[in-house]
């Protein structure tokens, strides 16, 4: 048990959480989570038809200023022992309750990006086995399947997850690298070009939706802080993972969506992503590799969205453990599974989840359009905000302590993140209706969820301060530079 928890009265019994997780395993969470193969073949595409063929160039940007965020929070993780991350971190740069108000906000975009990919499997399933065999089974057969397979190894011990997400994403990984190399080692359509790289291509007139479809794309990096308590030794494996993490997806993104466009011709490339984007990889893959390529790339975005979603259930799980064992939410949130998993926070997401898909098809949402892009419309920016508080926080925290750590660590990097980070949620605000479809007035209902939880997290904070200053006193409970047990 905690020591918050003892402060707060609490009694929870359940097994300690095993630190039986190392850095790949860490690794596989993060870029599961990042859904390569359905970001490449479903979101890339876009990118194109916004940006251009600087497309590329706005990925590797994204991933550059992912790093350079990646630097203090990196070494903030080396101070702050909490499992909570974005709230601990927050919490220790800024305060207790501007902490809270952002883990409701951290709970509320993670457990809404976990559920929107139960539609998606249901639906890329549906697609799938129509297009491939001609049988047609409703895609909600196939979310409920998709929904109890996370659920299970949601509950059951984190090593299981890592290694059927490491077998996914190694899978989705290989066919985009046969698809790419092919491409590269022939020159593409026209020759080689590098025109993606040039700064005009980048910041051209498609600038702001370019960069909300490449930062999206990282999303989840940072949930390595969160898997602390069950990293083997988190002082080490946590900011090695994340800048495997980061680093891989930067550079993989960026290399086969240059392929994709080298595999058409820039001109031609736009065109494409323009009338057939849902298209585009499947018709480069077929014509560079070949159809059973194309084939299995088909059956790979469903694992590629099963694999997002067990890594945003398990994401989400253990903010909610995290936050119910300092009583910050229901203390029974935070009892474990005899594995000694969040069990009772993943039940928690499972019931969530069947709520909300549930409700939206009763209302006869659209799986995809409304289920799907809308509650990713609330996560993303949701996220990306964090972000941008996270490393203002940091900037804070080693002001008043720099633990040894250089000006351009502590500072510098922290700094750059918190601008680029605040221009990306700015740019993604104006573009809004990019990542909806939808009009103003629902527009503006979606992005309000956002302020209601860090209100609702402020008033929370306020009221445990005024009535549980014991409890409120404990959160975000840090210890620096405290030995990791490993038992």
């Amino acid at each position: 048990m905690t020591e918050s928890a003892r402060a707060a009265g609490t009694h929870i019994t359940s097994p300690a959480p095993r630190r039986s997780i190392g850095v790949w395993g860490l690794v596989f969470f993060v870029v599961a989570a990042a859904a390569p193969l359905a970001v490449m073949s479903g979101v890339a595409p876009l990118a194109v038809m916004f940006g251009g063929v600087g497309a590329p160039g706005g990925y590797l940007l994204g991933g550059i200023v992912m790093a350079v965020f990646a630097v203090g929070f990196t070494a903030m993780s080396r101070h702050v022992d909490n499992p909570g991350a974005f709230y601990a971190y927050i919490s220790a740069g800024l305060g207790r309750t501007v902490g809270l108000g952002a883990a409701f906000v951290a709970v509320l975009s993670y457990v809404l990006i976990a559920v929107s990919f139960v539609p998606a499997i249901g639906v890329f399933a549906h697609d799938t086995v129509l297009s491939l065999i001609g049988v047609d089974i409703a895609w909600q057969i196939w979310a409920i399947i998709g929904w109890l397979v996370v659920g299970v190894l949601g509950y059951l011990n984190i090593t299981l997850s890592a290694k059927v997400l490491g077998v996914l994403l190694g899978l989705e990984v290989l066919v985009l690298v046969v698809f790419a190399v092919p491409v590269i080692v022939q020159g593409g359509a026209e020759g080689l070009s590098f025109g993606s790289f040039n700064p005009g291509n980048v910041f051209g007139a498609g600038v702001g939706a370019l960069f909300v479809l490449a930062f999206g794309a990282f999303l989840g990096f940072e949930s390595t802080a969160i898997y602390s308590e069950e990293a083997s030794d988190p002082k080490r494996t946590v900011p090695r993972a994340t800048y495997i993490a980061v680093g891989f997806l930067a550079l993989f993104y960026t290399v086969v969506l240059w392929a994709a466009i080298m595999a058409y011709g820039p001109e031609r490339a736009v065109s494409v992503a323009t009338e057939d984007p849902t298209g585009m990889f499947f018709a480069a893959t077929e014509q560079w590799v070949g159809a059973p390529v194309a084939d299995m790339m088909h059956v790979l975005i469903v694992t590629s969205a099963l694999a997002a979603a067990l890594a945003f259930h398990n994401a989400s799980a253990r903010y909610l453990a995290a936050l119910a064992q300092e009583r910050a939410l229901p203390s029974g949130l935070a009892r474990r599974a005899p594995s000694g998993s969040p069990g009772m926070a993943s039940i928690t997401v499972s019931v969530v989840a069947a709520v909300i898909v549930v409700a939206f098809t009763a209302a006869g949402a659209d799986p995809y359009i409304h289920t799907f892009i809308w509650l990713n419309a609330i996560g993303i920016p949701g996220i990306i905000g964090l972000q941008a508080l996270c490393s203002a926080a940091i900037v804070a925290f080693f002001a008043r302590d720099a633990h040894g750590h250089g000006v351009v660590t502590r500072f510098v990097a922290p700094a750059i993140a918190t601008v680029a980070l605040t221009g990306t949620l700015i740019l993604i605000a104006v573009n809004y209706d990019l990542l909806t479809g939808a009009g103003a007035a629902t527009n503006m209902a979606l992005i309000l969820v956002l302020p209601v939880a860090f209100i609702s997290g402020l008033v929370v904070a306020r009221i445990l301060r005024a009535r549980r200053p014991a409890i409120y006193h404990q959160l975000a409970t840090v210890r620096p530079d405290e030995p990791t047990s490993m038992g």
